[in-house]
C-alpha cells in the first residue's frame, strides 16, 4: 500500500468512539470558538468580497451560508471558511516546525456534512479527523522553513475531513487526498513581508479546492497514489523523508490545540497577557513607558518579531498589525485589550500607537526557545521614565493547553463576538446545539447559523 492509501484507511475507519471525552469536549469548544469568530467577521470587506463573487457565479443551493443564504458546497466552504479565518481569532496547534489553525477546516467539513445529511456525531468525527491529519503531518513534515505555507498539509486535512463526512470508501478517499495534496502546495510568501488579504483567505481557498477534489473522487476521478513517496512527490519536492504511523487510531490531537484569549497572532498571547498583568500590578500608563523589551522563542521572533519574515515596525493594515509584536504590545498597553476593534484603520494609524510601537524591541532567547512548543514562554522588561525597570516572565496563558479556557470562557468569547449580529436567545440555541451536537443532525446547527444577521 502507498502512504496515501494507508492514510485513507485511517480516515475511513475513524469513528466517533475514537474521540475520548476530553477530545470530544475540546472539539466542541473549538467549534463554538470558530463559529464565534465567523459571526464576528460578518460584514468585513474581504469575506463580503468573497460572498459577492459566489453570488455572481451562482450555484445549486445545497449548503447554508453563515448569515443566511445557500449555495453550492464548495462555495459554502470558501465563504464560511473565510468568515472563520478573517479575524485571525480562531484556534492554533503548535508543532516544533509548524503552526496552523485547525479550525480552518470547519468550512469544508461543515459543507460536506450538510451535503451528506450527516449527524452531528459524524460531523464531529470528520472534523476530528481533519485536526488529526493536519497535526500528525505537521509534526512529522513541517514545510515552513522550505518556503511553503501550512495550508500545504491542510490540503490533506480538509480532504480527509470532507471524505469522512461524505462517507467515501477507502479507494475514493485515497484519490481525494491524492488530488488535493497534489494540487494545493502554497507558498509561504502569503505570510511574509507586506501582508495582503490572502493571509486570511489562503486556507478557505484550499478548503474549497479540497472539497472539490473530494467530490470529484466520489465520482470516480483518480489521483496519483504515490503523491507522498513517488518521483517528484511531496517528499522529494517539498518536505523530505518522513514517517507517520497511520495504523494507530485515535483523534486526540485536538487536546493539544490552543485558543486565543486576544485577537492577535497566536505566538503573541503570553506576551500580551504578561504585559497587561505587569501594567495592572504596577499601575503605569503608556505615557510612562520609555521602552518595552520582549525576549521570546525563535518562531515568534521570526514570524511576528522582525526576524526572517520581515520588519514589524511598519504597520498600516490589519494583516500587518496582527502579525506585529511591536504593534500588539503597544495597542494592548494603550487600550487594555486586543480585540477586533484594535484593527480599525483609524486605530492602527493613530499617533499614540505608532509612536509607542517604535519603543518596542523583540529578540530571541535560546532558553525560551528550548521550552517551545511545550510552553509559550515570554520574558518582558518595561523601562519607565526615570529609569525604573519592571519585568515579568510567562510560560503560558489562559487558553494554552496547560491552562485551558473553560466552556464558560469560550461561551463568553462567543457572546462577545456574536452579540452584535445574534440576539441572546439565538446565541443560547447555538451554544446548546454545539454542546450536545452528537444528539443533533448537523442541519440543526446550519439552520441556526443561517438565522444570524448579516446586518449590525
Amino acid at each position: 500500500m502507498t502512504l496515501v492509501q494507508r492514510l485513507a484507511g485511517f480516515v475511513r475507519h475513524a469513528t466517533y468512539g475514537d474521540l475520548s471525552p476530553a477530545a470530544c469536549g475540546a472539539l466542541k469548544g473549538r467549534v463554538l470558538d470558530a463559529l464565534g469568530t465567523a459571526v464576528g467577521a460578518l460584514g468585513a470587506p474581504p469575506p463580503e468580497a468573497v460572498r459577492r463573487t459566489i453570488e455572481e457565479l451562482g450555484g445549486r443551493p445545497l449548503c447554508s451560508l453563515i448569515g443566511g443564504g445557500r449555495t453550492a458546497p464548495d462555495r459554502a466552504a470558501l465563504y464560511n471558511g473565510a468568515l472563520v479565518r478573517y479575524l485571525d481569532f480562531n484556534d492554533s496547534y503548535l508543532a516544533p516546525g509548524e503552526t496552523f489553525h485547525p479550525s480552518d477546516n470547519l468550512g469544508a467539513v461543515l459543507a460536506a456534512a450538510e451535503l451528506a445529511g450527516a449527524s452531528g456525531g459524524t460531523f464531529l468525527t470528520a472534523l476530528g479527523v481533519a485536526y488529526e491529519v493536519q497535526a500528525r503531518l505537521s509534526e512529522a513534515a513541517p514545510v515552513r522553513a522550505r518556503g511553503f505555507d501550512h495550508t500545504t498539509q491542510g490540503a490533506y486535512a480538509a480532504a480527509a475531513g470532507a471524505s469522512r463526512a461524505l462517507g467515501l470508501d477507502e479507494t475514493q478517499t485515497a484519490h481525494a487526498l491524492a488530488i488535493s495534496g497534489t494540487a494545493n502546495n502554497a507558498l509561504r510568501v502569503t505570510r511574509t513581508g507586506h501582508l495582503s488579504h490572502w493571509k486570511g483567505l489562503a486556507y478557505p481557498y484550499v478548503g474549497c479546492a479540497a472539497l472539490q477534489a473530494t467530490l470529484l473522487a466520489r465520482q470516480g476521478i483518480t489521483g496519483p497514489m504515490e503523491v507522498f513517496e513517488g518521483n517528484k512527490g511531496f517528499m522529494e519536492s517539498i518536505a523530505g523523508r518522513f514517517e507517520v504511523d497511520w495504523g494507530t487510531p485515535g483523534l486526540e490531537s485536538v487536546t493539544r490545540t490552543i485558543v486565543k484569549r486576544y485577537n492577535a497572532e497566536i505566538h503573541s498571547q503570553s506576551a500580551i497577557e504578561g504585559l497587561l498583568e505587569l501594567q495592572a500590578a504596577n499601575r503605569f500608563g503608556a505615557e510612562d513607558v520609555e521602552k518595552i523589551e520582549l525576549e521570546t522563542f525563535d518562531v515568534a521572533f521570526n514570524i511576528i518579531g522582525g526576524g526572517e519574515e520581515g520588519d514589524k515596525h511598519a504597520v498600516s493594515t490589519k494583516e500587518e498589525a496582527d502579525h506585529s509584536l511591536p504593534y500588539l504590545l503597544a495597542v494592548a498597553l494603550l487600550d487594555g485589550f486586543v480585540g477586533p476593534e484594535q484593527y480599525a484603520p483609524d486605530r492602527i494609524s493613530r499617533a499614540d500607537v505608532q509612536a509607542l510601537l517604535r519603543r518596542v524591541s523583540v529578540r530571541p532567547s535560546p532558553d525560551l526557545n528550548a521550552r517551545f512548543p511545550r510552553q509559550m514562554p515570554a520574558r518582558l522588561f518595561v523601562t519607565l521614565t526615570g529609569g525604573r525597570r519592571l519585568t515579568v516572565e510567562k510560560s503560558d496563558y489562559q487558553g494554552f493547553f496547560t491552562h485551558p479556557m473553560s466552556w464558560e470562557g469560550l461561551t463568553a468569547k462567543f457572546d462577545r463576538l456574536a452579540a452584535p449580529r445574534a440576539p441572546e436567545p439565538l446565541r443560547r440555541e447555538i451554544v446548546g446545539v454545539v454542546h450536545d451536537l452528537q444528539d443533533h443532525p448537523v442541519t440543526d446547527l446550519t439552520r441556526l447559523l443561517s438565522r444570524v444577521s448579516k446586518e449590525m
